[in-house]
């Protein structure tokens, strides 16, 4: 039985061991050796005194060696904090401190722009570079730096720690919040194991797949591909991308039977000269992130005319919440499908009850796949994850749902429709993200004197930044906003980049004083169009 996170692995490589289990570029392993070499990892792990629950930070792009530190950390009991590689310095040290990590791996060209804030990372204790010795590196008086290969060959004689129950927690994954800084959401090794066999059952994987992976690794959406992958015994071919076209070149030389991405990629995708035949290979495709048009839907169908689409929605707390099956997507257009496996799905009104059809509501997730909230944030997890509605009043430990902050609606035959957010969030290229986030960055330049930004609609981007920002230098608007833009790249991961900073002589302000947001996405509601 299938407990824990690697034993999604090491099954697999007791049933197909010879199966081709990760691929990147020229490099491959098999269910046997991807297996052995976490065995292995996780041992290394013991060796540097890594208990049960400490936190690994893994800083990379997709490697082998992330994936092997994901897993093996699995192993030995530990927590993975898999951290996007795009992040820069300052947010990696939000991550790195929120939940005390002690080990981080990552390669020589991050730890050099990482380096001036090793010092305020007081739990860090080691620093694990796969591209490099620590030769050039300079050393920080409570933290040790040594190369992977080093560190792969760390022995340690008593058996390693592991995971006594599916309910140990396996993984912290960092998403934005609506109050700001990203928060931790935990997931549970039944979490990941659960929601690996939820998704492969309705996508009908198989050992005989072959599936890209080009979404980020510390996105619950880029690491289900891992992860379902690993379920079935498939193989997950690795892949970081500059061009839409490299895609497109990946798809014809492995010939990948499935894709996930988010709108931006699948609306750059359909834009590509695609060779005859290029997409036959493919048997299913999913979006998820955001919703397809339906001009880049029926394009995808025909550049891949032998592909079942899945259109899909989720929740980082719940991994994923909804899907529309690929027969019903022609009968309903521009539906979220209803629930994946292992998962139920409500709509409800503010006080609880359950909304009527076509009635708007809140959307809430129940089930096992509803994670174990935020880390170390009491008060933002009492907020999402409340007691499941419609429970007996006689249970003394209700079970707990997410309310996702999503308005929906269900039709008559039970299928679900987006309508809103109920909160501020933006959500583009598949990431959501908090405006403070952004605005408190706006705030460090030294000619701003009030920032806002908001989500605005796009249709590559699904909705793009725009920042709104009021100056105390009014001479020369442009050059302010140019300074701004090089400030924002220099500070904030290129996702989170505003796609267009305006300068105003003053920002609008409601009767409580507060900038007026509901007036600023009115008046650029179609800035992009």
């Amino acid at each position: 039985m299938t407990t824990f996170a690697h034993d999604l692995i090491s099954q697999s490589a007791e049933k197909s061991p010879l199966n081709t289990a990760l691929t990147l570029k020229e490099r491959q392993l098999n269910y046997q050796e991807l297996d052995e070499n976490i065995n292995c990892i996780a041992i290394s792990f013991r060796a540097l005194n890594i208990e049960r629950y400490q936190r690994i930070g893994i800083y990379l792009p997709k490697t082998i060696e992330n994936v092997l530190a994901m897993f093996a950390s699995s192993k030995a009991g530990a927590v993975f904090v898999p951290i996007n590689p795009v992040l820069k310095a300052p947010q990696v040290q939000h991550i790195a401190n929120d939940c005390d990590v002690k080990i981080i791996i990552t390669n020589k060209g991050r730890i050099k722009a990482l380096q001036p804030l090793l010092a305020s990372l007081p739990q860090l204790t080691t620093v694990i570079l796969t591209d490099s010795d620590s030769t050039d590196i300079d050393t920080i008086e409570h933290v040790s730096i040594i190369s992977w290969s080093n560190f792969a060959n760390l022995t340690y004689t008593k058996p390693a720690p592991t995971p006594l129950t599916g309910s140990d927690m396996a993984a912290i994954l960092y998403t934005s919040g609506s109050t700001g800084k990203p928060k931790g959401v935990v997931l549970s090794h039944s979490n990941i194991v659960l929601g690996a066999k939820s998704v492969a059952q309705y996508l009908q994987n198989t050992a005989t797949d072959k599936v890209l992976a080009v979404l980020p690794l510390s996105f619950d959406y880029g690491l289900s591909q891992l992860t379902t992958s690993f379920f079935v015994g498939a193989e997950c071919v690795l892949f970081d991308y500059l061009l839409a076209n490299d895609v497109l070149k990946a798809i014809i030389k492995h010939e990948i039977t499935g894709l996930a991405a988010v709108p931006p990629l699948w609306s750059q995708l359909c834009k590509l000269n695609w060779p005859e035949s290029a997409g036959l290979s493919i048997r299913y495709f999913t979006n998820s992130g955001g919703a397809l048009s339906m001009t880049n839907l029926k394009q995808l169908r025909t550049l891949m005319p032998k592909a079942d689409p899945y259109l899909m929605y989720g929740l980082t707390e719940a991994f994923r919440s909804t899907f529309l099956s690929p027969e019903e997507v022609d009968r309903r257009i521009g539906s979220m499908g209803k629930a994946i496996p292992n998962a139920e799905v409500l709509v409800v009104r503010q006080d609880g009850s359950e909304c009527d059809v076509d009635e708007a509501g809140e959307l809430v997730h129940k089930g096992p796949l509803v994670s174990l909230g935020y880390w170390n944030a009491a008060d933002k997890t009492a907020e999402r994850f409340k007691p499941a509605p419609g429970q007996p009043k006689g249970i003394i430990n209700p079970e707990l749902a997410v309310f996702s902050g999503d308005s929906v609606k269900r039709d008559i035959d039970g299928f679900l429709y987006f309508v809103a957010r109920t909160d501020e969030m933006m959500k583009t290229s598949g990431y959501r993200i908090s405006p403070m986030e952004i605005e408190e960055i706006l705030y460090q330049h030294e000619q701003i004197i009030e920032a806002a930004t908001i989500g605005v609609p796009h249709a590559e981007l699904g909705q793009a930044i725009l920042a709104i920002v009021c100056s105390n230098d009014q001479d020369d608007l442009s050059l302010v906003a140019k300074s701004l833009l090089k400030h924002c790249q220099k500070q904030l991961a290129n996702y989170m980049v505003p796609k267009k900073i305006i300068v105003l002589p003053e920002l609008p302000h409601n009767a409580n004083g507060k900038i007026d947001r509901n007036k600023l996405n009115q008046e650029y509601k179609n800035y992009f169009r």
